[in-house]
């Protein structure tokens, strides 16, 4: 396992490569100048070109690429001229608002999508598997920032329950931090949760339709037993896949949710550091998402391996 796991985390190094080439190449090519969105439009030609040669911009684009590349190495991301900071810093201290959404959103999925997905599969052709069916093919397909401005309509406009704007306060106490979170992790967790639903049920039917489970029955071994000891415990490999998967998703997903509910995590700051030009910021954020990408399912690959020995990743079953 071991060796697996060193060489899965050596295949992760050339995908980071493709990404930091890409993400500085597609940073280049967003319209506008960025000395001039730093100073506006009524900089003088002089001024422009001098923050053009601080921020790095006068020199080719070969040699930009090779300085930011060895400057990543050394573990320096550059320098936010529109947060006149380092952008690591930038980036770790927006990274709690974004996990406490994107976790708690998980969470709830979990919480719900996986309960749904066993039953409908225990209850396969009921009422209840087709309603929860339909409801998880609708949870899939619905757009995210259509959901988010929905709950935004529904929930602050027209009832006037929940506030939608920032992260509130928890000097004014746990709840307004709590209300707050509300309607992003709703938002986060409606697809997430339909996924898990669909796999679970999908999974679940492979195994209590098994030879084992039939056995295990006429044993006389009581049924929620068989269900969630046996039949799910077997059924957890495709899971452990899609929750890792729903995990670097979610962090795609919080950059709408955030800004559709003005929550100050990293998906507002590559927003703000988009509108900003603000190169340096951007490939941070990107770059950072990709290594969180990675890692995940790299975990993901080590805990299925954990749940199913039999896998092996060296080329089939051992």
């Amino acid at each position: 396992m071991a060796k697996t796991i060193i060489r899965r985390a050596l295949q992760t190094i050339p995908v980071l490569l493709v990404v930091v080439t890409f993400t500085f190449v597609l940073t280049r090519m967003i319209p506008g100048d960025p000395a001039v969105t730093m100073l506006g439009p009524q900089a003088s030609p002089d001024a422009i070109e001098t923050m053009r040669e601080k921020m790095g911009l006068n020199e080719p684009m070969l040699q930009q690429y090779v300085n930011y590349v060895l400057g990543v190495l050394q573990g320096d991301f550059g320098y936010s001229y529109s947060y006149n900071g380092a952008v690591m810093p930038i980036i770790l201290s927006r990274l709690p608002s974004t996990l406490m959404i994107t976790i708690t959103g998980l969470v709830l999925a979990i919480l719900v999508g996986i309960p749904i997905g066993v039953e409908s599969a225990v209850k396969q052709n009921t009422a209840f598997d087709y309603i929860f069916m339909v409801l998880a093919l609708v949870g899939v397909s619905v757009p995210i920032f259509w959901l988010g401005l929905m709950l935004v309509l529904t929930f602050s406009v027209n009832l006037g329950w929940l506030p939608v704007m920032g992260m509130g306060n928890i000097a004014k106490g746990a709840w307004d931090v709590v209300s707050h979170m509300i309607l992003p992790c709703l938002c986060l967790a409606t697809i997430p949760a339909a996924t898990f639903a669909r796999i679970t049920r999908s999974s679940m039917l492979e195994s209590i339709n098994a030879d084992y489970i039939k056995a295990l029955r006429s044993r006389g071994i009581k049924e929620s037993v068989v269900i969630w000891k046996h039949a799910f415990k077997n059924a957890l490999p495709p899971i452990v896949t899609v929750l890792g998967i729903q995990l670097a998703g979610a962090f795609a997903g919080a950059i709408l949710t955030e800004t559709i509910f003005s929550w100050p995590g990293l998906g507002t700051l590559i927003v703000n550091a988009v509108n900003g030009r603000d190169y340096a910021l951007i490939q941070g954020v990107v770059l950072f998402s990709a290594v969180v990408f990675v890692f995940v399912n790299l975990i993901v690959d080590i805990v299925y391996m954990l749940i199913n020995p039999k896998v092996s990743y060296e080329g089939g079953v051992r």
